[in-house]
């Protein structure tokens, strides 16, 4: 069957049911396990990665320890258990003719049914020996047809290979060869942009892209192609952005203009210190935001401890003096908690009252709750503290005209959009973290998002220095609490963070708020030592918060300290206790699980030891340590590991200790994590929306598109003279619209 063209098209590309081209068992099974339904959906589930088999070499003359390519023959499959050992190995013999050589493949029996005797094919990978024999441990390869000339053979070796991303079930020679079926049958592309945009680019047609991307010739062919079709994609993109910020000029929302009352002189004169000319310069930028007649969206990004929080309090101030009420949202009720008392404080008495500060819970009593409430409905409460109890569906405000999100990459885009629609009007947004999530930054790179920053500290705070501690050396690990000893006995606090709470913790806290997932284990060289190595190798268990109290309770070093635990389990009351011990300096160190990421002011600390650091995300690395040096002494965070040489979670981890440029990790963050869904709920990871654009790699290319789209969509704000491009975008799916302005 013939594949739908012309106005069947999704970005201009089919989009036919995978059923209807494939059959019904492969489009099962595409959609189970790749997400992929429809022909646009496979053509453009592009190779993550060209196979390079160079020329074929016979058996008898590869060198060890180099890649080769081999036509050969399947003579023999058999799979052994290893003796006393977990796991199998998977052997498969081939000859050429001119000798034989083994395929090792570690735990990976079911490729027995396509790997039998008699079959013929092309078997690529580094050349190992193991017992003597030459080996190919876990080898890329295609069978060939039934039969094949030398000729065909030796062409097939010496075609770029596309590698998709696969699964278990459905293998990359699976989707290359769907992908042949669909476009032996397809029609010619239209594309979507002008023929005056693909003049002035360099581009290649759609059509010719689409074709070389999956079934190229030569290397240079797929190069070409990447770069057309992420152009298209950095177009689409920044095309339905620009209409996106076109509409928003077009939501109303109240404007917050200060009344003559001037609350926020007042307060500003009570201050006991001068503000920063950074916080001066961004708190004027937000007052004009907020004098607006359109929804502001600005992210407020700043070093832990440069005074986001007194920005945030100002804004609030001035729409409090404009009638309006503001919402504060954050992660835990200990910052929830922390938050009000500061802002309390900062305000004064009278001056709080007046404001009608209020503090919303979810584990408040109910009769606090009740009356925090009435409060909210009836606008007497124009600042609201508050965590996700906030976004409850019986909480109402009166007139709710700002929302302050707090340590933005602790909330989904769900969570932030249920305290956005609160507001009678849609209330201005200011969102505030050290370290923006990989998909703030990712559409304020697109330019969705506008951005303050705040660059200077306040008087009196000091830098903070960051170790990376091995845990394979137990004299450096002893070195970590002799100093955290030497700390407290100057006066000072220390911080001890796990990833845990208990044994029986899978580290829930810990997954809820950003962390690392276990890497990939790389491939073996299939011997049975090595297999071994990798199937038992002794999986160090995450240190517990509860089990490193009383772990670090019988330290020589630390004898005689008061040693206390602060986990999400505790009752309110509890961490509150704990808290307000630490305060007053009677918590010499104070064990915790990542309920203290965020918010927890204790000026006195000094040292942090992150137990684990490697499992924890980039971004909570940066907030936990940014908990120490907040005084007038210096910092110091020690990052405990015991991630390999080489291994990604060790870059991760150096990565944090070389630099506290939050800007700088958020983009370490994005290369590790990706951007998420630029268009829809996704905050970061695999179901990024982006299929060959990378924010950062490709920012220059992002921002040229952005002039071209801005300057036709300027001429042409209807798309009436460019259909093809209208077609398209109509087509993107109208709730992921809807988020754009989420950020």
């Amino acid at each position: 069957m013939a594949v739908p063209t012309g106005e069947d098209r999704g970005m201009l590309l089919p989009l036919e049911p995978l059923d209807r081209v494939l059959g019904d068992r492969t489009a099962k099974s595409f959609a189970k396990h790749l997400g992929l339904r429809t022909v646009a959906d496979l053509l453009t589930h592009f190779p993550r990665r060209y196979s390079t088999r160079g020329e074929l070499t016979p058996i008898s003359e590869i060198p060890l320890g180099e890649p080769a390519t081999v036509v050969a023959d399947i003579v023999e499959v058999r799979e052994r258990r290893m003796k006393g050992k977990n796991g199998s190995i998977l052997e498969i013999r081939i000859t050429d003719g001119h000798g034989f050589m083994t395929l090792s493949f570690f735990n990976q029996s079911w490729r027995q049914k396509e790997l039998r005797p008699g079959s013929r094919g092309l078997f690529a990978g580094k050349v190992s020996s193991y017992q003597g024999k030459l080996q190919l441990a876990h080898p890329d390869y295609e069978l060939f047809p039934d039969e094949i000339s030398d000729e065909d053979a030796k062409r097939w070796a010496e075609l770029p290979i596309p590698i998709y991303p696969a699964a278990s079930a459905v293998t990359t020679w699976a989707i290359q060869r769907s992908i042949g079926v669909i476009l032996d049958t397809l029609a010619p592309i239209t594309d979507e942009l002008s023929s005056e945009i693909v003049k002035q680019n360099n581009l290649l047609s759609l059509n010719e892209a689409i074709k070389n991307i999956h079934r190229p010739e030569k290397h240079s062919d797929w190069h070409a192609a990447r770069e057309t079709l992420k152009f298209h994609e950095a177009f689409a993109l920044q095309a339905t952005l620009t209409k996106r910020r076109a509409e928003n000029h077009h939501i109303a929302a109240t404007p917050r203009v200060a009344s003559s009352s001037k609350l926020l002189a007042k307060f500003d004169a009570s201050l006991p210190f001068t503000l920063t000319n950074g916080q001066i310069s961004v708190g004027q930028d937000i007052s004009d935001d907020l004098a607006k007649p359109h929804p502001m969206n600005r992210l407020l990004q700043g070093e832990v401890g440069s005074g986001k929080t007194l920005v945030a309090l100002r804004a609030m101030i001035t729409v409090a003096d404009a009638g309006g009420q503001s919402a504060l949202l954050a992660p835990t009720e200990v910052l929830a908690a922390q938050h009000f008392k500061s802002i309390e404080k900062t305000l004064g008495a009278d001056l709080a009252k007046e404001l009608g500060l209020t503090l919303l819970t979810g584990q408040m009593n109910v009769a606090d709750r009740k009356r925090a409430l009435l409060q909210m409905v009836s606008g007497k409460a124009q600042i609201v503290i508050g965590t996700h109890a906030l976004i409850a569906e019986k909480v109402e405000f009166l007139d709710l005209g700002l929302i302050i999100i707090d340590e933005q990459h602790r909330f989904g885009v769900e969570q932030r959009e249920a305290l956005r629609l609160k507001g009678k009007l849609p209330p201005h947004v200011l969102t505030m973290t050290a370290t923006p999530i990989p998909r703030t930054l990712a559409v304020t790179v697109f330019g969705d998002l506008d951005v303050s920053t705040l660059t200077e500290l306040p008087a009196g705070r000091q830098g903070i220095t960051s170790h990376v501690v091995q845990l394979s050396q137990p004299s450096l690990v002893a070195r970590t609490w002799q100093r955290i000893a030497e700390e407290v006995a100057n006066g000072r606090q220390a911080f001890v963070v796990c990833p845990r709470i208990d044994e029986d913790d899978p580290g829930v806290e810990l997954i809820e708020s950003g962390g690392a997932a276990d890497e990939e284990p790389t491939f073996l060289d299939g011997s049975d030592d090595q297999a071994a190595e990798f199937a038992k190798k002794p999986k160090q268990p995450l240190a517990s918060a509860i089990g490193m109290t009383e772990s670090l309770r019988s330290v020589p070093a630390l004898s005689g300290l008061v040693i206390e635990t602060l986990h999400g389990r505790m009752s309110s009351e509890e961490k509150a206790d704990v808290m307000a011990r630490c305060a007053a300096k009677e918590v010499d160190v104070l064990v915790s699980t990542t309920v203290i990421e965020v918010g927890v002011d204790v000026p006195n600390a000094t040292v942090m030891v992150i137990l684990d650091a490697d499992r924890f995300g980039v971004s909570q690395l940066h907030q936990l340590r940014g908990r120490v040096g907040r005084g007038g002494n210096a910092g110091l965070c020690l990052l405990l590991t015991s991630a390999e040489e080489g291994s990604l979670a060790l870059e991760r981890v150096n990565a944090v200790a070389k630099t506290l440029d939050g800007f700088e990790l958020s983009e370490i963050d994005l290369e590790l994590r990706r951007e998420g869904d630029v268009l829809g709920q996704s905050q970061s990871g695999g179901r990024s929306s982006l299929k060959l654009l990378r924010v950062l790699k490709d920012a220059a290319l992002i921002q040229m598109v952005r002039s071209q789209v801005e300057e036709l969509m300027a001429a042409d704000p209807t798309l009436e003279k460019h259909p093809e491009l209208a077609e398209s975008l109509a087509r993107l799916d109208q709730d992921r619209q809807a988020n754009l302005a989420k950020g």
